[in-house]
């Protein structure tokens, strides 16, 4: 679908929306900001580069002015319910919804508080992270891969000859499956307080590689089509990053906010079980991310 200057929302202006809202900006299409606290702009540090958005943030849902052709709803998974008044205010017939969320459940989560409106998954690769200040810091170039689907082309418009590249993935299954892998043994970093340096330790390692190969068979037995060596590629990939690099969910962890547990680990032994699939790893690990985020204790 093809809509003449698309009027974008963004909701949730953390990590992920600030730096779209911010690509946005930098070309003269500056979008509506919408969240839970009220602030005059958003800003994004990208290199030697800093882009400050205009606001304000709107907090309040009868403070929007109908219907948008597009809604990047960029809130995290466990947010979802709490960003539905934006949701109806914000969605009609025609109206877009890209879901810039980790997992591979995003329709079924949000289509239920958006049913007039087109939802669309994504697959989110932005090394971005909230500072302390409220900015946030981009460490690379970000991308979005969609399915390819006629409303995506309608994400590909808003976003074309922004830094923020848009693809479309006729094998969209095997995308989102290789990030949940990815998402998945970023977790560990919860359960240790550790950041990606702790890769760097021989045994902890062999753990992500033997729970990674546990998460491959499960994306398999979903149709996913991946390599037998992405296990090896993930951990590499993470052996490779800055020692202080992060990740979303060790952030909420740091901040005692809720987790993101059951969409990013407690998926794979849902499925698994599902498919009849032993997951050992995740039996062992998924109880462990549920208390860490909801407690009791």
């Amino acid at each position: 679908m093809t809509v003449m200057n698309p009027t974008v929302a963004i909701v949730g202006p953390g990590a992920i929306g600030t730096t779209v809202a911010a690509a946005l900006h930098e070309v003269g299409r500056t979008p509506a900001i919408y969240g839970r606290t009220p602030r005059a702009n958003v800003e994004l540090s990208a290199g030697e580069t800093r882009i400050v958005v205009p606001g304000p943030v709107r907090t309040d849902p009868s403070e929007t002015d109908g219907p948008v052709d597009l809604v990047l709803l960029a809130v995290k998974a466990t947010q979802v319910e709490g960003a539905a008044p934006w949701l109806r205010a914000l969605c009609g017939p025609g109206t877009v919804v890209c879901a810039l969320q980790n997992g591979v459940e995003q329709e079924a989560l949000v289509a239920p508080h958006a049913p007039e409106a087109r939802v669309i998954p994504s697959v989110v690769w932005f090394p971005a992270e909230t500072q302390p200040d409220g900015s946030v810091r981009l460490r690379a170039e970000p991308r979005l891969t969609l399915p390819d689907r006629p409303e995506s082309r309608l994400v590909l418009d808003a976003l074309d000859g922004t830094r923020c590249a848009v693809e479309l993935a006729p094998d969209f299954v095997s995308v989102t499956w290789r990030k949940l892998l990815q998402n998945a043994v970023a977790g560990l970093m919860v359960l240790t307080g550790r950041r990606s340096g702790m890769f760097a330790r021989d045994d902890l390692a062999d753990l992500a590689l033997t729970y990674l190969r546990e998460c491959l068979a499960v994306a398999r037995a979903e149709g996913a089509t991946l390599a037998d060596d992405v296990p090896e590629r993930i951990l590499e990939s993470f052996r490779s990053y800055p020692p202080d690099m992060g990740t979303s969910i060790l952030a909420d962890r740091e901040a005692r906010r809720p987790l993101e547990w059951d969409i990013r680990n407690g998926v794979v032994r849902r499925r698994g079980r599902a498919h009849g699939i032993p997951t050992p790893i995740s039996d062992v690990l998924v109880p462990l991310f549920a208390a860490a985020s909801d407690g009791p204790g």
